[in-house]
């Protein structure tokens, strides 16, 4: 089975192309920074976080997806494969590849939670009871004011 769940944030806008064939597609690159949970120590005897940095590639959709709502800053997890593969660059050597291939986009904060912006509502249109400052929908005190109440 290949399949691979990531949590982590954009560093840097989505590089979105189309295909130039009959039924154009859209292909969005952009990579990934997950922390390890593991910790290295440095050279000054503390703890530092890990992090790598994963190349991920969208296809239709989930292309159009990226394009419109993901932005560098954001945090996201995502869904998908692992795909290998190799090319051979301008100098004559051989270049492997590692992608994570996505099948789904997942938003992990609030978009305020991120300075960049989002670009994405919340549930329900924003139609109900405005959010808080920190993120939450404020709850009536009675039972009386809720739309399924009474």
């Amino acid at each position: 089975m290949n399949k691979v769940i990531l949590m982590g944030r954009l560093t840097r806008d989505p590089e979105v192309r189309y295909s130039q064939n009959d039924n154009s597609m859209a292909i969005a690159r952009y990579s990934l920074a997950v922390d390890r949970r593991v910790s290295r120590n440095n050279a000054a005897g503390g703890e530092q976080p890990t992090t790598d940095f994963i190349n991920c590639v969208a296809f239709g959709r989930q292309g159009e997806f990226a394009e419109k709502y993901l932005h560098k800053g954001m945090k996201i997890a995502i869904e998908g494969r692992i795909q290998t593969g190799s090319y051979t660059n301008k100098d004559g050597q051989k270049v492997y590849t590692t992608d994570i291939v996505v099948d789904n986009h997942e938003f992990c904060e609030s978009k305020n939670a991120n300075p960049a912006g989002g670009g994405f509502a919340p549930a329900g249109g924003g139609q109900s009871s405005a959010p808080a400052d920190d993120g939450f929908m404020n709850i009536p005190e009675s039972v009386e004011e809720l739309p399924f109440g009474g």
